[in-house]
């Protein structure tokens, strides 16, 4: 015989049980948050752009040194300043302003004998360098600041260093950065619109500018007796901007 009490008892604890869980999730639910922030702030979209612009560069910059050797400094000294003193003449009848042509280096260095095997080497002499750095701002003139500036520090000149620049590359890069955050932004919309959104409020921006100042080869040199061909080219000067925007 079944003992109906005790079925009645279990029926009435399983509908207890399934009542109150489907309470617990109501409750769980009323209670739970329509959005949530995340730990790294609000959602958005970060994208890169790049904007680019060419520009004729203006100006010059190199470094035109001298080297002399002698048994004693006192005599290298001299020679190089000789020397270095020619050279400035030349670049400044050349068309160069004195305020443009810094010293960047004056160096006295031993020069040593070769030893035999076991010894010691012996100093031989002494080489004394003095370099500069000149500034070019017309360009049509550079050809022949470096041809007058070797001819006039003889076998005993130096150049290295030759490098292009514009002198005032403020429009050019004004240019590029709008093109840079427009390329950012074309991105960004594309992205909001996959996503089913829309671009907010501008979080953060970062920025990197490259290409504002071109260098070029120019192997050291002996005397020229005319004047060095130069040719400048095109400058390109590159934006590229990291753009967070707020995705609605």
């Amino acid at each position: 015989m079944v003992d109906t009490t005790a079925v009645n008892r279990n029926r009435w604890t399983i509908g207890s049980c399934a009542s109150a869980l489907v309470l617990a999730v109501a409750l769980t639910a009323g209670c739970s948050s329509p959005a949530t922030t995340s730990p790294d702030g609000p959602p958005g979209v970060n994208v890169n752009g790049v904007g680019e612009v060419q520009g004729a560069p203006d100006t010059l910059t190199t470094q035109i040194g001298v080297q002399a050797t002698a048994e004693d400094v006192t005599a290298a000294i001299e020679q190089a300043n000789a020397a270095v003193t020619e050279v400035t003449d030349a670049v400044i009848a050349a068309g160069v302003a004195r305020e443009d042509i810094q010293t960047q280096q004056v160096s006295i260095d031993p020069q040593y004998s070769g030893a035999l095997p076991g010894g010691t080497s012996a100093i031989s002499g002494y080489q004394a360098t003095n370099t500069l750095q000149v500034t070019v701002r017309d360009l049509s003139k550079a050809s022949a600041v470096l041809g007058d500036a070797t001819s006039a520090g003889g076998n005993a000149t130096r150049i290295s260093g030759v490098s292009f620049k514009i002198d005032d590359d403020s429009e050019l890069i004004t240019d590029a950065r709008s093109r840079a955050f427009a390329d950012a932004r074309d991105r960004a919309e594309q992205y909001a619109s996959l996503a089913g959104g829309e671009l907010g409020d501008v979080l953060s921006i970062t920025e990197s500018i490259t290409g504002q100042e071109q260098p070029t080869s120019f192997r050291d040199s002996a005397s020229f007796d005319t004047a060095v061909p130069i040719e400048p080219g095109q400058q390109t000067v590159s934006v590229s901007v990291s753009v967070k925007w707020a995705l609605n």
